[in-house]
């Protein structure tokens, strides 16, 4: 297995993985991923085996402390020297979960976001995963104010 990061090569896959663990509402699409690679290909978390993606973490850089829905939409906000490494989506295929896939890819990411000098990370995820991201040092601040998808998010912030 091979851990990388994203490119424009990678768009099919990535969206394909996205559909298999988000429903539609909540998905973002190959023109949004297509649009996220050629900004911040640099923070995306690929996990290869082989040919198949099995998992993968993306996210953006910014100054701005808290997610909110236009980020998930506009990739042109995105600030490479940002001091918060957001992460919009963790994702394994249903056929590879519970097998420590996603956790890899957080590590590698938090590392990342270390080594980069960011404040931390920030991610919002439904109520049944604020335990999972806690494992991580994530600490829930709460509902957020994202409506993405008409969901209800917890925003989980990891702080250096």
């Amino acid at each position: 297995m091979e851990i990388r990061k994203g490119t424009l090569k990678d768009l099919e896959a990535i969206a394909a993985v996205e559909a298999a663990c988000f429903p539609a509402a909540e998905a973002a699409t190959a023109e949004e991923f297509a649009g996220r690679l050629q900004q911040y290909g640099d923070h995306f978390w690929l996990l290869w085996e082989g040919e198949r993606l099995l998992a993968f973490v993306d996210g953006f850089c910014t100054d701005w402390p808290d997610l909110t829905d236009e980020m998930y939409a506009d990739a042109s906000l995105h600030r490479e020297n940002g001091a918060w490494q957001m992460i919009f989506g963790v994702n394994t295929i249903p056929a590879c979960r519970r097998q420590g896939y996603a956790g890899q890819l957080l590590q590698q990411a938090i590392a990342d976001a270390r080594a980069q000098g960011r404040k931390g990370l920030v991610l919002t995820c439904k109520e049944a995963l604020v335990h999972y991201y806690a494992k991580f040092g994530f600490v829930n601040e709460g509902v957020s104010g994202s409506t993405h998808g008409g969901v209800v998010w917890y925003q989980m912030r990891l702080k250096f």
